[in-house]
């Protein structure tokens, strides 16, 4: 390990640790000649995952992007942040277990809402109306038949 003062080849490692949810690990070295201490973090380096879209195009695997989604869709629901956090870590983990280094964008879609649907139902619906793209109501209330037989409080027509 290179010495970031003095750039010397030598540093010893006084501490390791895990870090990031042991993702990586945090080493505090010393370097051996200038004796100025600095932390290092060691990490696997993961393969890129790829979407291939609808249209046929692929992009690599974001996050974020499956994060705002799912924000969105959650708009004024009694969801918090780091519940669609761990929402999008499962579906992420789920994607990489396989693995596959290329993945359909509508695997990844239907992985977010099987997560979603129990977590909030309006937000499954939300999500699944621009995920699935209803083009009319139609579409709209066979998802929405679908989910209420679904349910477990499924709520008779009769009462």
């Amino acid at each position: 390990m290179r010495c970031p003062y003095c750039d010397n080849d030598g540093a010893k490692v006084l501490d390791s640790r895990p870090a990031n949810e042991n993702k990586s690990i945090r080493r505090r070295r010393e370097c051996e000649k200038c004796h100025k201490r600095f932390t290092t973090f060691e990490m696997v380096e993961e393969t890129p995952l790829i979407v291939i879209k609808k249209d046929g195009s692929r992009e690599e695997f974001m996050r974020d992007k499956i994060l705002r989604g799912l924000i969105r869709a959650c708009e004024k629901r009694p969801v918090s942040v780091e519940r669609l956090e761990k929402i999008v870590s499962e579906v992420e983990q789920e994607l990489r277990n396989t693995a596959h280094t290329e993945v359909k964008s509508i695997e990844i879609g239907e992985s977010v809402m099987e997560q979603l649907h129990p977590v909030d139902e309006v937000a499954y619906v939300r999500f699944a109306s621009v995920y699935r793209q209803f083009k009319d109501i139609n579409m709209f209330m066979k998802e929405l038949n679908h989910l209420l037989h679904k349910s477990p409080l499924h709520i008779d027509k009769n009462e």
